[in-house]
């Protein structure tokens, strides 16, 4: 299939900034156990892959240790630096944010993120004010222009609560595993309400990981009727809901295949058949360690 033409539109955060509504993980497909290793070409040239065909919303994080090869990709691909968004996120070095973002910011080779996140709310223990400890800390790092945009990841209404019971600056984004199998309730309903976009990590996870589960039929016979395939009518039922997917490969075509979610929309009927059909199963693919097995928050 030739490369499509497609221009990835953004989405406004409650910040005013402009995010890419569909981004490239250098996440766990990369991480690294020791960041003193040599870098990974491979995580460098998938990166540079997902720019070639389109992709412009690059993820990352500090715990995957790998962002020194993110780095090197965004400097290899010579696109101008306003034309990319670039998130990181803080975890391994959460007790000095400032520390952390300066140390990203210099693998990173660059001035300044699109997104920093707090990678999740567990390190905090249920500790409330920890948690707000650490926002009025992202909040600095906002005001001295290393982030434009500020946020979070894991975190579930009771975090978020805490957050913004004494935040000056409302986190921007929320990035949180969604997918059929793990749609949290009405965790999308009270992002809405507290106008918090979310942002999703492994959005495939029906066919990727979960396969052989109750959703596999209708995505199949819906990926025929729009002739796509599976994975693209999944990132489709994460935009359908105003959802940000985000997604890996090192498979040039599959990237290039990725971005026809923009060529088609479901419909109400289908995301919600999608919806009805994912809920009758449970399937978490990450933080099983924290979630007891039937836990769906």
């Amino acid at each position: 299939m030739a490369k499509l033409d497609i221009s990835i539109p953004d989405l406004t955060l409650p910040d005013g900034n402009k995010i890419p509504i569909i981004g490239y993980g250098v996440g766990t497909a990369w991480s690294k156990t020791d960041e003193n290793a040599p870098k990974d070409q491979k995580c460098i040239d998938g990166v540079k892959t997902a720019v070639k065909v389109g992709f412009r919303h690059l993820d990352g994080a500090e715990v995957y240790k790998n962002e020194e090869e993110l780095g090197a990709a965004i400097k290899d691909v010579n696109i101008p630096r306003e034309q990319l968004f670039v998130t990181t996120k803080v975890m391994t070095n959460i007790d000095d944010i400032p520390a952390a973002i300066d140390l990203s910011l210099k693998k990173l080779g660059l001035d300044y993120v699109d997104l920093y996140l707090i990678h999740s709310p567990f390190f905090a223990d249920g500790d409330k004010k920890a948690l707000q400890q650490k926002w009025a800390d992202m909040e600095k790092v906002a005001a001295s222009g290393k982030a434009k945009s500020i946020g979070v990841s894991n975190f579930l209404k009771p975090h978020l609560e805490a957050v913004l019971e004494t935040a000056k600056v409302r986190p921007a984004v929320n990035q949180i595993e969604f997918h059929p199998y793990l749609q949290h309730g009405d965790l999308l309903a009270y992002h809405k309400n507290k106008d918090i976009r979310v942002s999703a990590y492994a959005p495939l996870t029906p066919i990727v990981r979960a396969k052989g589960g109750p959703v596999d039929g209708i995505v199949e016979s819906l990926a025929k009727k729009y002739a796509v395939n599976p994975g693209e009518v999944l990132l489709r039922w994460c935009i359908d809901q105003d959802v940000l997917p985000i997604t890996t490969s090192s498979n040039e075509q599959r990237l290039s295949d990725y971005l026809r979610v923009f060529t088609f929309k479901l419909t109400p009927k289908e995301v919600e058949g999608i919806s009805e059909i994912g809920n009758t199963h449970h399937y978490r693919a990450f933080w099983t360690h924290v979630f007891d097995a039937e836990d769906r928050s």
